[in-house]
């Protein structure tokens, strides 16, 4: 079947709350004229992102930025116009097939790693303490990354992937630097838990820290890649997955266990979270 086409108008005119609901985002807050989330673009804990249902654009409070769909795809997976189009194409035609992981081929950030050290500052570890995470936890799989964007300077906690780029975190910044990839830890088990995410991962270990010897770790950082981490599969007789409980993080899963038999589905005690840190924050 030939795959549909669009053009920058059609596109603009997809709803965005559709769009986000496709990208693994659900509002907290959804009336007849706006819809309210969590940012997408950076950490929160009171959605300050605007969908206006209206004129089909949205607006980042905490950026002080927003456009239409298109910028929204662009920014959200750091990817081009042309291939934003190819994932709004899914959204329009309602074929919700997983994102490629040459659609989430990434441009430059613009991000410049300036240091990388052992995480001690306060504010970081008052940021890993609010989401409940263990910061011994933390410092055994994490760094703290400091680096510029454009001259503006920041810091954050980071988790190298397998390319050599960043996935970055602190309380008001979520981001990635180039390139973008998964993270494949290894403690040479027969065992493989799959994730999507740094806090996931953290959120895991720090609820049940023998994994740390008994599991080797698969961390996705965008679902995206969900088929390049087919081949990892193959070398373990046990493949358990935690993965986030949205519309997305489903679909990833049913993929998985349709996939392989080695699959197992390890989410049934946090099923009532969006994901396992939601789940930790409450219980723990």
């Amino acid at each position: 079947m030939k795959k549909e086409k669009l053009s920058c108008e059609q596109a603009r005119k997809i709803s965005i709350v559709k769009a986000l609901e496709f990208l693994g985002h659900l509002p907290t807050r959804n009336t007849e004229k706006e819809a309210w989330f969590l940012s997408p673009l950076r950490s929160e804990t009171q959605a300050s992102f605007k969908v206006s249902k209206s004129l089909n654009c949205w607006y980042d409070h905490g950026l002080g930025k927003g456009g239409n769909c298109i910028d929204l795809v662009c920014e959200l997976q750091n990817i081009t116009i042309r291939e934003a189009l190819a994932i709004l194409a899914q959204v329009n035609t309602g074929n919700f097939a997983l994102p490629k992981a040459q659609q989430a081929k990434v441009k430059e950030s613009g991000i410049v790693i300036r240091q990388v050290k052992p995480i001690q500052h306060p504010a970081l570890l008052a940021y890993l303490k609010s989401r409940k995470i263990n910061p011994v936890v933390a410092q055994g799989f994490c760094q703290e990354v400091h680096y510029t964007i454009k001259e503006k300077y920041g810091f954050s906690i980071g988790l190298k992937n397998n390319s050599e780029g960043w996935e970055l975190r602190n309380k008001y910044f979520k981001a990635s630097s180039s390139p973008k990839d998964l993270r494949w830890i290894t403690n040479g088990t027969q065992n493989l838990i799959v994730i999507e995410g740094m806090f996931d991962l953290l959120s895991l270990v720090t609820r049940f820290p023998n994994l740390i010897r008994e599991a080797d770790f698969l961390i996705l950082n965008s679902i995206a890649f969900a088929e390049k981490t087919l081949p990892y599969f193959d070398t373990y007789t046990t493949v358990e997955l935690y993965l986030d409980q949205d519309k997305a993080g489903r679909k990833t899963n049913s993929f998985f266990l349709n996939t392989t038999a080695t699959c197992i589905d390890k989410s049934s005690f946090y099923k009532a979270e969006k994901d396992l840190n939601a789940w930790l924050m409450k219980t723990h």
